[in-house]
């Protein structure tokens, strides 16, 4: 069966002058490819080969000389699709899709580093990134150093000769601190190293980080980007040279390839994502709001708030203050676990990025690993609490939330 693939975005007409597409229309329509049968929708092609016309033809695809697929492994139309458009939304020449965020931050890392290479890397991290930094990569014989992302001082103090890769998150999880992407870039241009960001918080509806130097940028698409809880994905995206020099092959043998059943789902949390994230954001806010006039309520950390350290920098390159909240309790661990457990709409899991409301403790979840000391210098208290907020009415998760910090 073939299969059409629609034209790449084109510029418009309006008012007498070209645009392109607005990322809403983009995310609905990029990227689609249709078989014969002329589905509106996406087509999931789950199959895991495919056959060729000839010996020839199957000879020229191995080679590379033939454009179409041999494996799903390597690649797969529905996921190309899900690459395509993410894409038109980044603003990248080429991604590719992986299993989970996990894989692509390893991915993106372990591709372009050898033994004898350096790393250089903000220390606040999520707690599986900093494991593939400090633990993982000195294995292989790549050196690794953990600095103040916020501290663009200590970034240069901590180049050597050898640094390749500089990585962070922004804003960081858990404690939303902000990276600025484009003085970090400006560094690694200078001593000729390429920049990893993970922008899974900011979403790539509100931060771009390649418009401000970045060379690669990974995201876990079980977050927002699919926005349901429903499925494990994620995708690399960057220059095509990286991508298909660096990127493909490292994924083509070692297999962290995504299923073209996920990346069908991704596919059509696409096309919800920007009115998803408008709402989660506007909710963020209020409760943020909220969340900073009551007593039970020591701090509270949101990137949108004009109290946040880092407030100028995150307007400067954040369209929004983003989807999470995060807060401290005014008491100790154990009223901070009073309060989770009295919560009645909002759920307890480390997961974020969901429909529903989710509320995790990383001291004792997602950052458990590090020693009381690495929780200490990242100011990951016991009373902080991490809030995903999901797309419920906001006045009832203000009202849940009141009424668990209240008992």
């Amino acid at each position: 069966m073939s299969v059409n693939r629609e034209p790449e975005s084109r510029t418009r007409k309006a008012n007498g002058k070209s645009r392109r597409r607005a990322p809403a229309t983009e995310l609905v329509h990029r990227g689609t490819m249709r078989s014969p049968f002329g589905e509106t929708s996406e087509a999931m092609f789950l199959n895991s080969g495919f056959v060729y016309e000839t010996a020839e033809q199957a000879e020229a695809r191995f080679k590379g000389d033939d454009d179409g697929y041999v494996y799903s492994r390597y690649a797969n139309p529905t996921v190309s699709m899900f690459e395509d458009r993410m894409c038109a939304l980044e603003g990248a020449e080429a991604a590719r899709g992986t299993s989970s965020g996990m894989a692509a931050v390893s991915a993106a890392l372990l591709c372009q580093l050898e033994a004898g290479d350096h790393v250089l890397a903000a220390r606040a991290l999520f707690g599986s990134c900093r494991y593939i930094v400090e633990d993982l990569l000195p294995k292989f014989g790549v050196q690794s150093t953990l600095v103040d992302g916020r501290d663009m001082d200590a970034w240069r103090a901590a180049v050597r000769p050898n640094t390749k890769v500089l990585f962070f998150e922004t804003p960081t999880n858990p404690t939303l601190e902000i990276v600025d992407i484009q003085a970090v870039s400006n560094l690694a241009r200078e001593i000729g190293a390429h920049v990893v960001v993970d922008n899974v918080f900011a979403t790539p509806m509100h931060q771009r980080p390649m418009l401000l130097g970045a060379d690669i940028v990974a995201y876990s698409a079980t977050k927002h980007i699919d926005g349901q809880g429903r499925c494990l994905g994620g995708i690399v995206l960057g220059t095509s040279e990286f991508i298909e020099k660096k990127l493909h092959d490292f994924l083509k043998h070692t297999g962290p390839s995504l299923s073209p059943f996920n990346a069908w789902v991704m596919l059509k949390g696409l096309e919800t994502m920007p009115l998803r994230v408008e709402r989660h954001c506007a909710s963020a806010a209020k409760v943020a709001d909220f969340l900073a006039e009551l007593p039970q309520v020591s701090r509270v950390l949101y990137p949108g708030r004009a109290d946040h350290p880092q407030a100028e920098l995150a307007a400067r390159q954040m369209a929004a203050g983003g989807p999470l909240v995060s807060f401290e309790v005014a008491g100790d661990k154990s009223d901070t676990f009073a309060m989770l457990n009295a919560l009645e709409i909002i759920r307890i899991s480390n997961n974020l990025g969901d429909a529903k409301s989710l509320i995790t403790h990383p001291a004792t979840t997602t950052h458990q690993r590090l020693s009381t000391e690495a929780r200490a210098e990242l100011d990951i208290s016991d009373t902080l609490v991490r809030l995903s907020i999901g797309l419920e009415d906001p006045d009832d998760l203000i009202e849940d939330l009141a009424g668990a910090l209240a008992r």
